[in-house]
């Protein structure tokens, strides 16, 4: 009995079940429904009439009930017969599936028979054909071995031979150098008998020799050595004089060629720049509207002009001067300040202390902003951009300092110029060289507050607010405090001594200018051999007439640069001088 049969028993049981049970239920109220001794009612009683509807409506679901439980049963059986016939049909389709799964079972087996047959035949061709293969295989490998075999015979035979000829070849060379050795003994001992023959031979020449000597000290009268010191002293002289005069050559040369060069880059450099102005002067003298002014400036008992001295620290001078007045400080900044100050209070006419203090503050803010303004425009006009605050301050009181009647400021940007014109020509580093240049007298701004040279000033100065040092090494050195070690340093002296030594640039004193005048002729006309000096060209170029029967023409050269070195080391001037010693010789004859 299949499952499928026992699940269709199982639900046929199920209805007959539900089916007996309503029909029992059914029974139950029909028996409640009518009693034993049932009493006859009047049938038009209400009571009777409503429960008589009751149970005609209960008889009437009971018997729709009974109705569809009949139909569900009839449905169940019918259900219960398709079942069975469904679960017939199964089985005949299992059974037709069995003998199906055995036909394949059959087949298969048989396949795999044939299959497996085939598979045996396959194997048995594969193995034959690998054991053909392997054989084959062997028998190439045995072949390429066996000319192997014989190709390394062959080697060990030609190996063998050369072997054999090598050694002929050694045995042959041990014959030469036995031959070459024997021979070698033979020329060993002719050589020692040939020095033996020279050493005799030597040994005449030496006693010929020394026998010639003392003949030639006889006959001389001078012994080997004072001979020997004499012709040395004199080759001494002779090339003592040659190398003089090769130098002197050389020197000239050089000079031209260096001259030709420099003065091409100088001129090229100085004619490029356009200086506004040459020299300024600083004023230091104002000029009144009318003398009556000299006594408001004095005030009563000289009140306001000690006011205006305390206040500026500039001295005022008052003299018989018409219509002047005279400011003296050896600071240029603050005499500009207290000229400015005066200048205000005399146009505007109220000059009393108070007064002069708050004149005083005004005109110090207004120097200030022109000194800086100044340093900005030259800062400007060479194209530098990157400089400390403090540098430029530095540089704005540059304005109204003057270096022989030079103005400073003006002088640096001039150098700038030059500097830069000619590391242009030489194909250096324009910017810093140029920046060397216009730093170089920086140091001036402190001259008067610090002690030591403005060169050794400008260079510390420039270090503390973080320049470069080859722009500090320029500033030190441009006046030779410290040697020059760069070409900075070396083109910043040669552009400042072109700004400076230019004629027009700058002037001095006529006191000093003479006494340098003749403290040049001094150093010159005291050398030996010299005959007449002449100071020319300002002081620039001096000339020395040298006597022609004392000094030569080499020690001419000698003596100019003497003169040059002591003017360097003992006098202090702008620009240059030039040094030019002459010797001349005259011969003069009288015809009779």
């Amino acid at each position: 009995m299949t499952a499928l049969d026992v699940a269709l028993l199982s639900a046929v049981l199920l209805l007959c079940v539900l089916v007996g049970g309503v029909v029992a239920y059914g029974v139950r109220v029909l028996r409640r429904l009518q009693p034993v001794t049932p009493a006859r009612p009047a049938e038009d009683d209400p009571a009777f009439l409503a429960q008589k509807d009751k149970q005609e409506r209960s008889l009437a679901k009971l018997q729709t009930a009974a109705a569809e439980a009949t139909s569900a049963v009839e449905e169940a059986k019918n259900e219960t017969a398709a079942a069975r016939t469904d679960a017939a049909a199964a089985r005949a389709e299992a059974s037709s599936a069995r003998a199906e799964a055995r036909r394949v079972l059959d087949a298969a087996h048989a396949e795999a028979d044939t299959i497996l047959d085939r598979a045996h035949r396959q194997a048995e061709a594969d193995a034959e054909q690998v054991r053909a293969a392997a054989r084959r295989s062997g028998e190439r490998e045995v072949a390429l071995l066996n000319a192997t075999v014989k190709e390394q015979a062959a080697e060990v035979e030609r190996r063998a031979a050369r072997i054999d000829e090598r050694e002929r070849q050694h045995t042959e060379e041990l014959d030469r150098l036995i031959e070459r050795e024997r021979r070698l003994a033979d020329r060993e001992s002719d050589l020692t008998a040939r020095e033996n023959s020279l050493a005799e031979r030597e040994a005449a020449v030496a006693a010929a020799e020394e026998v010639r000597q003392r003949e030639l000290e006889r006959v001389a009268g001078l012994t080997a050595d004072a001979a020997k010191t004499e012709v040395v002293e004199s080759i001494e002289a002779q090339a003592k004089r040659e190398a003089a005069i090769l130098i002197r050559d050389i020197e000239n040369d050089a000079r031209n060629t260096a001259e030709d060069r420099a003065r091409h880059l100088v001129v090229d450099a100085i004619q490029r720049v356009a200086s506004e102005q040459t020299a300024e002067s600083v004023v230091s003298v104002l000029h009144l509207p009318s003398d009556e002014m000299k006594g408001r400036i004095i005030g009563r008992e000289g009140r306001n002009i000690r006011a205006f001295e305390s206040v500026t620290g500039v001295n005022l001078i008052i003299d018989d001067t018409p219509e002047a007045v005279l400011l003296s400080c050896f600071d240029p900044v603050r005499r500009e300040i207290g000229r400015l100050t005066l200048d205000k209070l005399v146009l505007d006419g109220r000059i009393h202390p108070h007064r002069i203090e708050e004149v005083f503050e005004t005109a110090k803010d207004e120097v200030e902003r022109l000194c800086l303004r100044a340093a900005e425009d030259a800062l400007v006009e060479v194209g530098i951009t990157d400089i400390h605050p403090e540098l430029v301050t530095y540089l704005g009181r540059l304005r109204y300092r003057t270096s022989y009647g030079q103005n400073v400021l003006k002088h640096l940007v001039e150098t700038a110029h030059i500097a830069g014109v000619m590391a242009a020509e030489l194909r250096l580093d324009v910017p810093t060289i140029k920046r060397c240049a216009f730093l170089h007298d920086i140091g001036k701004a402190l001259t008067h507050e610090v002690e030591g040279s403005h060169a050794l000033i400008g260079a510390d100065l420039a270090r503390k607010y973080g320049e470069s040092e080859d722009v500090v090494h320029a500033i030190e050195a441009h006046h030779n405090e410290v040697a020059p070690q760069t070409i900075e340093a070396v083109l910043t002296q040669a552009s400042d001594a072109c700004s400076g030594g230019r004629p027009g640039a700058r002037r001095e004193s006529l006191e000093a200018y003479v006494k340098r005048l003749e403290r040049i002729e001094e150093i010159a006309g005291g050398k030996g051999g010299v005959d007449k000096v002449f100071a020319m060209q300002a002081g620039r170029e001096i000339r020395v007439m040298v006597r022609p029967e004392d000094i030569d023409d080499i020690a001419a050269a000698v003596l100019a640069r003497d003169v040059a070195k002591q003017i360097e080391e003992e006098l202090t001037y702008p620009g240059q001088i030039r040094v030019t010693v002459v010797r001349e010789s005259r011969v003069t004859e009288i015809a009779r």
